[in-house]
């Protein structure tokens, strides 16, 4: 959707003002919020369907990750992004990581001024209050029952009813999936560029690298979850080879490379001091040319296009 020259906030200079609309049935359409949304000055408005009590939105997942600094991620009103206030402080979060802002049309939230961070800050104390409330309210009601003689917690599981039992498994699993897909976008790729070639432990210290704190099991967890739920390739589970170290540390720095061909040879170098590789000679520093022969090999065997720099 294009610009609407005649509304200031599209003529913000610190980027984008990219919208979401949700709805929570796909019967449901979102017409009025892309209006409201195109005529804030929205030049991109991303649609998504689904419930407001799931945390699982990949469409929301995959914009926040495309988002750039200075752009701002838009709603028409804050339960269109959020299930609570700590899933809205969560999401403000990672767009902040990011350099971006958010801004809810019918709510005074706008993370780009002053008085809106200021309405933030009034919302994450309530969330802190709210927190503080429950937790005194569940330790009371602990205290009362364990006062009348009875058990807490839930009699069905306590006593392992099958129903119950099968009940609490798929909600486990479901907010498993949930917190998986929350950011899928932002470390399957590289898993797919670098699976079966590289071990489960390479993979999680590139990850790292970029600020991504997997284990090498969590990961093959994650991973072996999107296989059966056919979100990603079974090959990713393959086992990987067993290779010489020098054909190792071929597969990781080609594997550095394609998931972000900008950087130089010194920069990968860099990378992989921070992960304490040695060199093919046993050396802690690695020069531009070791990390330049082990490309050229590994371009010379097809495991990278011989275009690419």
């Amino acid at each position: 959707m294009a610009r609407n020259p005649h509304n200031p906030l599209s003529r913000r200079p610190q980027g984008r003002l990219i919208g979401y609309a949700r709805v929570s049935t796909d019967e449901q359409a979102t017409e009025a919020q892309q209006m409201e949304l195109g005529a804030a000055g929205c030049e991109l408005i991303v649609e998504e369907h689904g419930s407001g009590a799931s945390r699982a939105r990949p469409a929301l997942a995959k914009l926040i990750h495309d988002l750039g600094a200075g752009d701002t991620l838009v709603v028409v009103r804050l339960d269109r992004l959020a299930r609570s206030v700590s899933h809205l402080l969560d999401v403000i979060e990672d767009l902040t990581l990011k350099g971006a802002h958010f801004r809810s049309l019918r709510d005074p939230i706008d993370t780009s001024t002053p008085q809106g961070m200021f309405s933030l800050q009034v919302l994450g104390a309530v969330a802190q209050l709210e927190r503080a409330l429950i937790s005194e309210r569940t330790k009371a009601g602990i205290m009362a029952a364990k006062a009348k003689g009875r058990l807490s917690g839930n009699p069905g599981i306590r006593e392992r009813r099958p129903e119950m039992l099968a009940k609490m498994r798929a909600a486990q699993k479901a907010a498993y999936g949930a917190r998986i897909q929350s950011n899928v976008q932002q470390w399957l790729p590289i898993v797919r560029r670098m699976r079966p070639d590289h071990a489960w432990d390479d993979i999680a210290r590139v990850l790292k690298q970029r600020g991504m704190n997997w284990s090498p099991e969590r990961l093959r967890r994650a991973v072996k979850y999107l296989v059966a739920e056919g979100m990603a390739d079974k090959a990713l589970l393959k086992k990987s080879p067993p290779r010489p170290p020098e054909d190792r540390l071929m597969t990781l720095v080609a594997g550095i490379h394609q998931s972000n061909p900008e950087l130089t040879l010194r920069d990968i170098g860099n990378q992989l001091e921070q992960l304490h590789e040695r060199t093919p000679r046993g050396g802690a520093k690695w020069s531009p040319s070791s990390v330049k022969n082990l490309l050229d090999r590994a371009k010379r065997i097809g495991l990278l296009d011989a275009r690419q720099g």
